[in-house]
């Protein structure tokens, strides 16, 4: 039973969550980022970071319910509306259960992706293969790491 496509796909999420080599992962992204970084607005709009992981935990959610063969609500949620609120910046509590959040899940969803095959990959998977999906919400966590980190340069706390 092959796995070369599983174990690249392990990695890639590796290195999306907090494997850093060529791309931030989430983890570091997200490494010390406060309540009032997490609730600041870019000028000009656009998402705050804690928006940003709400939106990310919304798919990962999902995609492990998927993974996991257990019910995934059809809430008619757009995609817009994953985001939420920009979060409140003395809600110190609401961001760390955010956060954990977020670990938690990408813990669960390296779990389930480990437990697969190379030939599951290849089975349908909404429109998709699996395999194809798996890949693309992989390139999504990354995408939106990339925000976070140039919400963070914007308020001057990147890496100082």
């Amino acid at each position: 039973m092959s796995r070369d496509r599983v174990n690249m796909l392990v990695l890639q999420r590796e290195n999306s969550w907090d494997k850093e080599e060529w791309i931030v992962p989430l983890a570091a992204a997200l490494h010390g980022v406060n309540t009032q970084e997490a609730t600041w607005t870019p000028p000009g709009g656009g998402n705050t970071i804690w928006q940003t992981v709400r939106h990310i935990n919304y798919y990962n959610e999902r995609i492990l319910r998927r993974l996991t063969d257990r019910p995934v609500s059809s809430t008619g949620i757009s995609n817009d509306e994953t985001f939420g609120p920009p979060g409140n910046a003395e809600d110190h509590e609401g961001w760390q259960k955010t956060l954990k959040e977020a670990e938690a899940l990408v813990n669960q969803l390296l779990v389930a992706i480990t437990a697969l095959t190379d030939a599951d990959l290849d089975k349908p998977f909404g429109s998709e293969t699996l395999g194809a999906e798996l890949s693309r919400w992989t390139l999504h966590d990354a995408y939106h790491s990339g925000q976070i980190v140039l919400i963070r340069k914007q308020l001057g706390t990147w890496r100082v």
